[in-house]
C-alpha cells in the first residue's frame, strides 16, 4: 500500500465470494486507523474478505496484518 499515513482516507469493503462472483459491500469510509479498528472487530470469516482501498491502491486486510 503506497499510502502509509494513519489519517489517509480509505474505503473498507468486504468482497463476498458468492456463487455468482459475489459483490462488494462498503463497510466504512474514513481514516486508515479507524478502518483498521473496525476490521479488527469483525469475525475471522469476514476479515478474510476485507479490503482497504486508498486513492492509489487496494490491499487485503489480512495482507496488512502479515506485512
Amino acid at each position: 500500500m503506497r499510502t502509509t499515513s494513519g489519517e489517509a482516507s480509505v474505503r473498507l469493503c468486504h468482497l463476498d465470494g458468492g456463487p455468482e462472483g459475489g459483490g462488494v459491500t462498503t463497510i466504512f469510509y474514513g481514516s486508515l486507523w479507524e478502518a483498521m479498528e473496525i476490521a479488527a472487530q469483525q469475525t475471522e470469516d469476514v476479515q478474510d474478505g476485507l479490503f482497504i482501498a486508498t486513492d492509489n491502491d487496494v490491499i487485503a486486510y489480512i495482507d496488512l496484518l502479515e506485512g
